[in-house]
């Protein structure tokens, strides 16, 4: 059943309020992620807005809530006693009591040892009928490619279809360059005001996996398996799950909040590399530099000019192409460098386009004699598909909530990473989820109200879906090997 206003069902439209305020706080604490940190988190709004949810975490009557030195938060709802009974209807009783009240009267509920014995537990049982233990994710920081402290959001009701005017730094949304923006016309909109990004990704994570919880625990008659919840640090760096303590959190598989379009699940990412080329020239002062001079700068700038423009660009490529993007030049004729990232699905095209890299790099340095050239790769994260696939169940459950909550998921790879890559290559299946948000890393971010409803309630049917006799049994029956053919 849809719910007037573009809401997929009431039980969406009556998290939204909650929501919309969990997120409006959020964004206003700046979480930007520093490049090169030096410690975790890397800036300390993070650790901020880490206890404003821990402390919200605790007033919904989570158990077990913690942050810590490195600014994890982790939380644990215990399974519901309606579990014991059966999930057959859980996912219908959610949307029929939507409750106005999901997040404030979360507080009474919850018990005090479900973390403790979710942690001991290596994700075998939540106590619902069995169900084993789920993990939700999303990550506190945002983006250091667009500037993101003083973030002053923007509700646009009933968006009328046209151009939205930011009111700073001349930054307009238009439908006709933006598709996704196009097809929400009479939803509520979410921006910054055109000189930040927004932070809905991945704030727009954050509230959803709190207002679920929330309502979770407000409502114990319907049925959920034991939840964890965590929090991370320095996603957008690529260092979200560098710390993370899969033994401790204690799940069988998680899902991060952290994708873009309504109905997107995605259990694929690309496999990523950073290099960072590193430039000797010889310095001399401009005015007798005649036959002495070799510039560092002109030669790093002459690699990024030798790389080709018409492929293997991000601008250039879709789908499942990979691209080398040089995004950041800098240096002095006496030494410059080149940092870039390094990206494809597929972990040998990754390694051809890394030589081609060095193989330019080395053919540009290789005229001027005088000159020295370092390479550094660094390897960033894996595609996570080749840890999921064994373990089909973990991405049916997803679809399965995401059917529930009457929409038709869409199967896509991410033209990026995740938590959830580390994580399933350290042993933490971890799918990924829409939110609702578009247009990340820019001061255009935008997100549709209506969709973030959709993803928060949607973890509602997710827990659902995890009490069912027949995932349950799947997950006791663990991985699937396949044979030669698949």
């Amino acid at each position: 059943m849809t719910s007037p206003a573009g809401f997929t069902t009431p039980l969406a439209e009556s998290l939204a309020g909650d929501l919309l305020d969990r997120f409006v706080r959020y964004v206003r604490v700046d979480t930007q992620a520093r490049r090169n940190r030096t410690g975790c988190p890397s800036s300390p709004g993070q650790l901020e807005l880490g206890r404003l949810v821990a402390g919200e975490l605790r007033d919904a009557g989570l158990s077990d809530v913690a942050l810590d030195a490195n600014g994890y938060v982790t939380a644990t709802l215990p399974a519901s006693a309606a579990g014991e009974s059966g999930g057959e209807s859980g996912g219908e009783s959610g949307g029929e009591s939507g409750g106005e009240s999901g997040g404030e009267s979360g507080g009474e509920s919850g018990g005090e040892s479900g973390g403790e014995s979710a942690g001991e537990s290596g994700g075998e049982s939540g106590g619902a009928r069995g169900a084993p233990v789920i993990g939700l994710i999303a990550h506190l920081d945002t983006s250091p490619d667009a500037p993101g402290a003083g973030v002053e959001p923007i509700v646009h009701r009933a968006y009328d279809g046209g151009v939205i005017e930011l009111p700073r730094g001349g930054t307009r949304l238009d439908p006709a360059s933006m598709p996704e923006l196009a097809s929400k016309a009479g939803h509520d909109l979410v921006t910054a005001s055109g000189d930040t990004l927004l932070g809905a990704d991945d704030k727009v994570g954050v509230a959803a996996i709190t207002t679920a919880v929330a309502y979770l625990a407000a409502h114990p008659e319907l049925p959920r398996p034991t939840l964890r919840v965590a929090f991370t640090p320095d996603e957008e760096i690529g260092e979200g799950a560098t710390l993370f303590d899969i033994a401790r959190f204690g799940a069988l598989c998680a899902y991060t909040i952290d994708g873009s379009e309504i109905g997107e699940l995605q259990d694929e990412t690309f496999t990523a590399a950073q290099a960072i080329l590193t430039i000797e020239g010889v310095d001399v002062h401009p005015g007798f530099a005649t036959g002495k001079l070799v510039s560092a700068l002109r030669l790093a700038a002459r690699i990024v000019a030798a790389l080709p423009a018409d492929r293997l660009s991000p601008e250039t490529t879709s789908g499942r192409e990979g691209f080398i993007h040089p995004y950041e030049l800098s240096g002095t004729p006496a030494r410059a460098s080149i940092t870039a990232i390094v990206r494809d699905f597929d972990d040998e095209k990754l390694e051809h386009h890394l030589e081609l890299l060095r193989r330019t790099a080395e053919e540009v340095i290789g005229t001027e004699p005088r000159a020295k050239l370092e390479i550094a790769v660094t390897r960033q994260y894996p595609n996570m598909r080749s840890y999921i696939e064994p373990v089909p169940y973990v991405t049916d459950a997803a679809e399965e909530a995401i059917r529930a909550e009457g929409i038709e998921p869409v199967r896509t790879a991410i033209r990026g990473g995740t938590d959830g890559s580390k994580l399933s290559a350290m042993g933490l299946p971890t799918p990924n989820i829409f939110t609702g948000g578009h247009e990340y890393h820019s001061v255009r971010e935008w997100a549709s109200l209506q969709d973030m409803a959709a993803a928060a309630a949607t973890i509602v049917r997710l827990a659902e879906v995890w009490t069912r006799p027949e995932f349950a049994d799947a997950a006791r029956r663990g991985p699937v090997v396949r044979g030669a053919n698949g």
